[in-house]
């Protein structure tokens, strides 16, 4: 898949390391282009990521569910 079907997205919240070794990174992004602009959804992202960062997202729809408290 090429860049030209991904949608950019901004980090706007570093939430916390999930998986099962921490090797994921939850974070809250906003869309900046598509239908969905605007809209804030939860994401796991693979390797490393802070505040301000750009995503290229390939699927919009998605959200990843909460961390549940342990």
């Amino acid at each position: 898949m090429s860049n030209d079907e991904a949608t950019p997205a901004e980090v706007i919240e570093v939430l916390e390391k999930t998986g099962m070794h921490g090797e994921a990174t939850q974070v809250k992004c906003r869309i900046l282009e598509d239908s969905n602009k605007g809209r804030v959804i939860t994401r796991n992202i693979m390797g490393p990521v802070r505040e301000g960062d750009i995503l290229m997202l390939l699927d919009t729809s998605r959200e990843a569910k909460d961390i549940s408290a342990r």
